[in-house]
């Protein structure tokens, strides 16, 4: 994507990750900063903001600007959907700007999957479903209605996602364990994993998982691993994320009054090529409602759009 308005802006794309910002000035990116997750359920809300103005210092110190010279702030956070959360994200970033003498002209706090759609589509009909730490599928339709399902949080749902694949995978360990379940190689390789667990002392699970030694998402690479060397219980874990989030877009298609509907795929699983991946694409080309669409642009994308768009109104 390019863009040609002689504008400074900066963009940043908050993930149950990590963050990435960008300086975008006179049509191109100059500048580029990441830090760890900005997500409020994360870390919550003071180190998330915390956080985030140290990524729009970073990126005006790395080319010798003052915040005066920025035109707008578009910054998308992940699990914030409430108007209320977006409107206290942005206040205290201005209070905690104030304290540190950063200028902020313009700032829009908004969900980080807003910014993907944005990113995605554009103007144009579709749905994207991202899948990293978190799972969400966002609409776009005919009247740019925005719709969506899914995104509440592992602690609530979140099916299919790496945070669900990590807790599935820590559930099969322990099932197996206990004799509950089948056998798994991930058992094994879990209490390698950790100096600090026995597996021949099932409690240093539980004392590990409540001091946070590890957490749902750091065990999902090894989980897909497994599965693609034929553990049959960590395939079948793949297979139940792809049904859970072939579930999510379906939830949204009665939404569209166009077949097929145009599906982007997005996300740090999607990215990275995985097993997960390879069964996604095969079930929405299989699919009669569904398409493959390749996205225009990513997130950064989306929050440039949409500060042009902001900026622009205002003129």
């Amino acid at each position: 994507m390019t863009f040609k308005n002689e504008l400074t802006i900066i963009g940043i794309d908050g993930g149950g990750t990590h963050t990435r910002g960008i300086l975008y000035r006179d049509g191109k990116i100059i500048a580029e900063s990441k830090v760890g997750t900005t997500r409020i359920g994360a870390v919550g809300v003071g180190e998330s903001c915390e956080r985030l103005i140290n990524v729009i210092d970073d990126l005006c110190k790395q080319v010798n600007i003052g915040s005066e010279e920025l035109d707008a702030v578009v910054i998308g956070l992940a699990g914030v959907w409430l108007e209320e959360e977006k409107l206290r994200s942005t206040q205290l970033i201005k209070t905690l700007a104030r304290g540190q003498d950063i200028v902020l002209n313009d700032l829009i706090v908004t969900s980080d999957a807003e910014l993907a759609l944005a990113g995605a589509f554009q103007n144009d009909q579709g749905i994207i479903m991202i899948v990293g730490t978190g799972s969400i599928a966002l609409g776009q339709t005919k009247k740019n209605k925005l719709v969506r399902c899914g995104g509440w949080g592992i602690e609530l749902d979140d099916e299919g996602s790496g945070a669900w694949i990590g807790k599935e995978g820590i559930t099969a360990v322990v099932r197996d364990i206990d004799g509950r379940g089948k056998k798994t190689k991930l058992t094994e390789i879990f209490g390698e994993m950790y100096p600090n667990i026995s597996i021949k002392q099932p409690r240093t699970i539980v004392k590990a998982f409540a001091e946070r030694a590890f957490e749902y998402h750091m065990l999902t690479p090894t989980v897909m691993k497994c599965a693609v060397e034929g553990d049959e219980v960590c395939h079948e874990i793949i297979q139940r994320a792809a049904y859970h989030l072939m579930e999510l877009i379906e939830a949204l298609k009665h939404h569209f009054d166009i077949r097929p509907i145009p599906v982007a795929l997005l996300g740090g699983i999607i990215e990275a090529k995985t097993l997960l991946y390879d069964i996604l694409i095969s079930k929405i080309k299989n699919h009669k409602d569904f398409k493959i669409f390749k996205p225009k642009g990513n997130a950064l994308d989306g929050a440039i759009a949409i500060a042009k768009k902001l900026i622009n109104e205002m003129d």
